[in-house]
């Protein structure tokens, strides 16, 4: 199942950042998990989203109350969080503008 960049959240966004990036990884229940046993989350763990943030000097900006949009001077995307937008910015440069998701994640796409 192909799912737009921008439309990426939770678990099937930080799959997708694990691609992008080239980082191991495995899913167990639905959960991401990169070697040492640790959740892979950087759409919502700054230890883990800053540095991909800072390596590949992606721009954020607040857009109104609720909004944020990153940049990376090629692609721009929006998300709730300045994480979230940053991780489908980063996603967007490196796997394009629709990413297909592994089966085991497809049920996350509704929830």
């Amino acid at each position: 199942m192909k799912i737009k960049t921008n439309e990426l959240n939770g678990v099937q966004l930080d799959w997708a950042v694990a691609k992008a990036d080239e980082q191991p990884h495995r899913i167990v229940s639905g959960l991401l998990f990169i070697p040492g046993g640790d959740n892979w989350n950087p759409s919502s763990n700054w230890a883990q989203g800053g540095p991909i943030i800072e390596r590949e000097q992606i721009a954020l900006f607040l857009n109104g109350d609720d909004e944020w949009t990153a940049e990376d001077g090629w692609h721009r995307a929006s998300g709730e969080t300045p994480l979230v937008a940053a991780m489908r910015c980063y996603v967007a440069n490196k796997l394009g503008d629709e990413v297909e998701i592994p089966e085991e994640l497809k049920e996350t796409a509704n929830a």
